[in-house]
């Protein structure tokens, strides 16, 4: 996209800044945009910076969505809650990571392709509409992290204005505690995808499956989980501060009975609860 933005931040030791120092470099920044596009998912981050777009730039900032076989109805649910909240000018739009052998294959660099199909189907819209940049949610954490779909980002162009005001997860959801948007506690989301271990082949129907798994445990009241996917069999990751309460009889029974009910054949609850990005773990023993 020839015509995007690039933000150069010149102060790179921002150790020292508040978090509140830190939004406001945010908010100078997204200022000096002409326009921007925002990827929103519907976590903390993304939700945040579209809120920061909103506030620096009204209507000369819009927030898209991409809908896929990978994105869950429950997240959809928290966009159209969110933007309807707070005025953020908003679109879904569908983006076709799914017709990509390279992603349905399901290697450690999945993330890659759907990340560039996602951009390139927003460099498009960025273009037909004449915005000036597009930007993602990425936070200094992030980049502790194994996540192909940055270097996706960086070939398109994308700009990271978290990162480069320095914010890391902590501070945005102290931010938007403040800023009282809805998701400063919302857990940790990532796209259904990341359920499936590598090398298990992306379809519909092994992510519906996980899907209905994943209500299934929001039904009976948790909030920060994951149902990975080995086959037939359920792997539940529970929050640690969750876990005594699954691992009671009576739970753990109706656990198993939904989660069959959803159309998992055998269901395991994984003894070192959930952890972000625990499918990367066999990629460090390779």
């Amino acid at each position: 996209m020839e015509s995007l933005v690039r933000i150069h931040v010149v102060d790179h030791d921002q150790a020292h800044l508040s978090a509140e120092e830190k939004e406001l470099r945010l908010l100078n920044q997204l200022v000096e945009l002409p326009s921007v596009i925002v990827a929103l998912s519907g976590g903390a981050d993304s939700a945040y910076l579209a809120w920061a777009a909103h506030r620096a730039k009204g209507n000369q900032a819009l927030s898209l969505t991409a809908l896929s076989p990978s994105y869950s109805a429950h997240d959809r649910n928290v966009v159209e809650e969110f933007v309807r909240r707070l005025g953020v000018r908003h679109e879904f739009i569908e983006t076709h990571e799914m017709e990509n052998p390279k992603y349905r294959a399901n290697a450690s660099d999945r993330c890659y392709f759907c990340k560039d199909e996602l951009f390139n189907v927003v460099d498009a819209i960025a273009q037909e509409r004449n915005f000036a940049a597009v930007a993602y949610g990425v936070n200094a954490d992030d980049t502790l992290d194994f996540r192909p779909g940055h270097r996706a980002a960086s070939e398109h162009r994308v700009l990271a204005p978290l990162l480069d005001a320095g914010l890391n997860k902590a501070e945005i959801r102290e931010l938007s505690k403040r800023a009282e948007l809805p998701t400063w506690d919302r857990p940790a989301s990532a796209c259904l995808a990341s359920r499936l271990p590598y090398g298990t082949e992306v379809t519909p129907e092994r992510l519906a499956l996980v899907e209905r798994g994943e209500a299934a445990l929001r039904d009976l009241g948790f909030r920060q989980f994951r149902v990975r996917l080995h086959e037939k069999l359920a792997r539940v990751e529970i929050a640690p501060d969750e876990m005594p309460r699954a691992m009671s009889p009576e739970m753990a029974a109706s656990i198993a009975v939904q989660l069959k009910a959803a159309g998992f054949t055998y269901v395991a609850l994984d003894l070192e609860g959930y952890r972000q990005g625990s499918l990367n773990e066999g990629l460090a023993r390779h």
